[in-house]
């Protein structure tokens, strides 16, 4: 749902090179996601139809469309609001996922991506920044 609203109030507000350049790092993003989805329906041997993938589907894209139809009408502020309470669900997955490595063993692992992660991050920025965003 972030993802929509951050689409949407960028094409309201007439950034319209922001808003692609969200589009197609989502669209990245997102699809990396659907693997997860589609890779254990692949794993059972049979071809599954396309209701099967439809509501998965549906499932991973609804609220990002949603989103984006209401971030085109929302003032900015509101917006802000509501990617800050995302930034906290973010978070929060972050940490649990920290403990999950901590009792797999996984220490010196995540040690490694943790800088890692965050270099990829200001490394997408300065894309942006370039961008012109």
């Amino acid at each position: 749902m972030s993802e929509g609203l951050a689409i949407g109030n960028s094409a309201a507000q007439g950034e319209l090179s922001l808003a692609v350049l969200l589009i197609i790092g989502f669209g990245l993003h997102n699809a990396t996601e659907g693997f997860g989805i589609v890779a254990p329906l692949a794993a059972e041997g049979e071809r599954p139809s396309w209701p099967t993938l439809l509501w998965p589907g549906l499932i991973g894209c609804g609220p990002t469309f949603l989103g984006t139809l209401i971030g085109q009408h929302l003032e900015r502020h509101p917006v802000d609001r509501l990617l800050g309470l995302a930034a906290h669900s973010i978070l929060y997955v972050v940490i649990e996922l920290l403990a999950v490595a901590r009792r797999t063993g996984l220490k010196t692992l995540t040690t490694r991506c943790i800088p890692l992660g965050l270099l990829l991050g200001f490394a997408t920025d300065a894309v942006v920044t370039a961008a012109g965003a």
